[in-house]
């Protein structure tokens, strides 16, 4: 069997990786005690944290052409309804969770009501929830992206991305959208669609970085995963397939990095610089284990990350879930009132580490909790697709 035919385990392992990373970049046991490289950049800059959640959406990308080519991307009645039913049910599962956290943080100060007027108190505010978050913008994405490869004529695809990031450009430039500042195109059209009691509020700031323009260059980085993919799975063998990653990381690292001088790399806008670096970095990582795990087969070292993914975003759900519970359960221990994550993090871990490395301490127990549903389901041949 030729090895483009055959699975890549490595896509597995970096899937998993993005998702481990996001489980720990989202759970400190502190805020205020995170180090740099986990901590999101403030405007424009470049993190580990911040890195993540666009190398996931890259490699949606990459799924979305192994999954739409079994089809022959062919769009029928079945299909479209299947692609609408998947984003209606992450757009809600994100849309729940966000409730969820609003629920549990109302609870406790209804606590005199009976457990059915307190979920109706909690169902009162519904329409004050963010609505945008990152299994929205996922949802968001898959469904236009997914429609986009299916009715359009694919070999113009780059021509599509290029377009869709230059309108972009032209639209942070003219509307000051690289300025951070509640006035500037990015927040008005979120404060217009989605109002600003449903936004993000962002040190003081309510500005959605998974909000309404910043989506489009988002949908561009799916395509720029599918396009890699078609042209590395119609590779023969897998040093073609290093060497097609290897060639546009170069390219679309050096096309970001001298872009950065007019477009300054940044999450929160999903600038286009940010998605040409992040995606050569995708390229390169991608490029890095197939050689280790599909050539070398190195795959003790990593197999570890394949668990997480195969049943990534069900696990990301879960993490979500668990973060929240940690966040809002309250403890009572000598008299002061603790959600159970400032108990691990203060009281436990802060018993014999300092804060930084309690915090960082408390944030990877949340991921082996979650490794450890993970491994349980990938042992029992369990995969939920969500």
């Amino acid at each position: 069997m030729s090895d483009n035919h055959q699975r890549l385990v490595s896509l597995d392992v970096l899937r998993g990786m993005t998702i481990a990373g996001m489980i720990l970049v989202n759970n400190p046991g502190s805020p205020n005690a995170i180090y740099p490289l986990l901590r999101h950049a403030k405007w424009n800059g470049l993190t580990f944290a911040d890195l993540i959640f666009p190398l996931f959406m890259f490699i949606m990308g990459v799924s979305t052409y192994i999954s739409l080519n079994k089809l022959d991307f062919k769009l029928n009645k079945i299909l479209l309804i299947k692609i609408l039913k998947r984003t209606l049910i992450i757009f809600a599962i994100g849309l729940l969770i966000a409730w969820f956290s609003g629920f549990l943080a109302l609870y406790k100060y209804f606590n005199w009501l009976p457990f059915h007027e307190r979920m109706v108190e909690s169902l009162s505010c519904i329409d004050q929830i963010r609505i945008m978050g990152i299994l929205q913008r996922l949802a968001i994405c898959y469904l236009f992206s997914s429609l986009i490869i299916l009715c359009f004529d694919r070999k113009y695809l780059p021509v599509l991305i290029v377009q869709i990031l230059l309108f972009y450009f032209f639209i942070l430039y003219l509307g000051d959208g690289f300025e951070q500042k509640n006035n500037n195109i990015i927040a008005k059209v979120d404060r217009m669609i989605l109002g600003e009691e449903r936004m993000y509020l962002d040190n003081g700031m309510y500005f959605e970085p998974e909000g309404i323009l910043s989506t489009f260059p988002a949908i561009a980085q799916v395509l720029i995963g599918f396009c890699i993919a078609k042209q590395i799975f119609a590779a023969n063998v897998n040093v073609d397939k290093i060497k097609i990653l290897i060639k546009y990381g170069i390219i679309f690292s050096i096309i970001g990095f001298i872009l950065s001088f007019i477009c300054p790399i940044n999450k929160k806008i999903w600038s286009p610089s940010f998605v040409l670096v992040t995606c050569a970095i995708g390229c390169v990582l991608f490029a890095l284990l197939i050689w280790l795990i599909d050539i070398k087969k190195y795959k003790n070292a990593v197999h570890c990350f394949i668990p997480f993914g195969m049943n990534s975003l069900f696990i990301f759900v879960i993490a979500g879930i668990i973060s929240i519970i940690t966040r809002r359960m309250t403890l009572v221990y000598h008299s002061d009132s603790l959600s159970l994550r400032q108990f691990l993090y203060s009281k436990v871990l802060g018993q014999y580490f300092g804060n930084y490395p309690s915090s960082f301490i408390y944030a990877l127990f949340i991921v082996v909790i979650c490794w450890l549903i993970a491994f349980i389901l990938y042992k029992k041949h369990f995969f939920i697709t969500i």
